[in-house]
Formats: C-alpha cells, structure tokens, sequence
C-alpha cells in the first residue's frame, strides 16, 4: 500500500490542455502502478482541452475515463456530437476515439481522469 496526501501533489501540464490544473494522484513514478494512472483536474470556467486522440507513447493504444466529482464539463468527439456530464457522471473515452472537453460554466468543475497505461 502507498498513500498520497493531496497536499503533497504536484500539478502538471498535459498537452493541448488549457485554465485548468492537473494533479497526478497514482502511476508508476507516485505509486508503482502500472496498469492505469489517475489524476485529479480542476477545469476553471471557460477552460478545457482542445480535439485530442487516446494513443499513448510509441503509438500504444489507452483508455480514459472522467468521473464528475463537482460540476460540470461537456465532452465533443471527432464528429462533433457532444455530452454534457454533470456531478456523479462519468464516461469511457476508447482508443484512438477523439475528444475535446470544455467547461461551459461559471463555476469550476472537478474531474477524476483514469487512464490505461497500453
């Protein structure tokens, strides 16, 4: 077992991402998972990602998911359709599947983000 405090987390940056902060919480550097790593991210009010595709280092194909804990945050795949996911809502973004995600509010909008490690 190893705990991670919040407190003792450092944000990161992660590509194509914007008015937002990420926080790593599991993965191989934090914890020795291998599997999946997960992360806790604060979108601010207008902040998000712009279109990305689930491929992992050297092509490697992963998957994601978004938990809502607190807020609002609507997600657009690569056709344009979009979803609005609101507070216990989560969503299964699959390999080589595209997406843009953008908080629409006012408010800041908390997010769990699980990711494969493929």
């Amino acid at each position: 077992m190893k705990k991670v405090s919040l407190e003792k987390v450092q944000p990161y940056n992660p590509p194509a991402h914007f008015d937002m902060t990420a926080l790593k919480l599991q993965g191989k550097e934090e914890t020795g998972i291998t599997q999946f790593w997960q992360g806790l991210s604060y979108f601010l009010p207008k902040g998000g990602a712009d279109m990305q595709y689930e491929k992992g280092s050297f092509g490697a194909e992963f998957e994601k998911t978004y938990f809502i804990i607190k807020g609002e945050l609507t997600i657009t795949n690569a056709e344009g359709d979009s979803l609005v996911l609101c507070e216990g809502d989560s969503i299964a973004i699959y390999p080589n599947e595209g997406r843009s995600v953008f908080n629409h509010t006012n408010n800041t909008t908390s997010a769990l983000v699980t990711v494969s490690t493929g």
